[in-house]
């Protein structure tokens, strides 16, 4: 396949490029899952615009007040290695830390893995998680919008034609709160995650204050498990609430039987991850005096 290639400078120079091709144009920033799409015919351009050099969308920022901002051409391998999310937000390290090889993770970016919007982003959960927003480049401005608003079905997202992701943004972190993701695959981290779960709790002595969870690879989207949020939060934690909390978090999923598993079995990763996730989190709680 030929497609012309442009290397944008700035958003503007991509933005224009977006508006001359129409829906013929892709944008890439690391090309980790676009190459391959286009490779096997699941993709077509006539243009690819890469941004990935764009320094505006390369950063991490964090303020206290303001919360955590991240470029869009960040690299996955930013994420896992850097200091200020070790301390303030070790979920999304977590989370980093899990996609592919090291080399997959030097080049592939934050935006490209939540634009592909496949069901096993392994970026989307923590950031579901964590409240996160995004925001949206276009011609005439740029919007803000809840990460949950932003797939909208296995491989689709809400992005329209001439739009560019540029920033994720994350509010500050909750007080006594704690994040964890497991995931689960059958060939280690070069695979796709089976299922996965993150967790992000904050605590109020032996009480759930607040809860947030969120789940990849068991619906069209990544999701949240809101019905299960409500079961644990605001009370105290013990087993048998554990336990609820994970099997109704398993009900809400939404999986679907392929190659790499069953939809049953889907659904019993569930159950396990969240309530090992919810269990360590609150362990993890108590180690640290939160």
């Amino acid at each position: 396949m030929r497609f012309e290639y442009i290397e944008a400078k700035d958003i503007g120079e991509a933005l224009s490029a977006l508006n001359e091709y129409g829906g013929k144009v892709k944008v890439m920033a690391g090309g980790t899952d676009l190459f391959l799409q286009i490779k096997g015919d699941l993709k077509r351009a006539d243009c690819l615009v890469d941004i990935g050099g764009i320094q505006e969308l390369n950063h991490i920022d964090f303020d206290d007040k303001v919360g955590l901002r991240i470029g869009a051409a960040t690299t996955i391998r930013e994420l896992e290695t850097s200091a200020v999310l070790k301390e303030k937000y070790p979920v999304i390290c977590q989370s980093a830390r899990q996609l592919g090889s090291i080399a997959i993770r030097n080049v592939a970016t934050l935006g490209g893995n939540l634009c592909n919007a496949s069901p096993s982003a392994e970026m989307a959960p923590a950031l579901l998680g964590l409240s996160a927003r995004v925001k949206i480049a276009k011609r005439d401005g740029e919007k803000v919008i809840p990460l949950d608003e932003f797939f909208v079905g296995a491989g689709e997202s809400v992005l329209e034609d001439g739009e560019i992701l540029t920033e994720i943004h994350v509010p500050p972190p909750l007080n006594n709160s704690v994040g964890l993701y497991l995931s689960h695959t059958t060939r280690g981290s070069i695979d796709l995650s089976v299922a996965s779960v993150s967790a992000i709790i904050s605590f109020r002595g032996n009480s759930c204050n607040d809860i947030k969870l969120a789940l990849g690879a068991v619906a069209p989207t990544p999701m949240r498990a809101k019905k299960a949020e409500e079961v644990m939060r605001g009370h105290e934690f013990s087993e048998n609430l554990i336990q609820t909390t994970a099997k109704v978090a398993a009900d809400e999923s939404l999986p679907i039987s392929d190659v790499r598993a069953s939809s049953d079995y889907r659904k019993e990763l569930i159950r396990v991850l969240v309530f090992r996730a919810i269990e360590q989190a609150f362990l993890k709680s108590k180690q640290d005096g939160t």
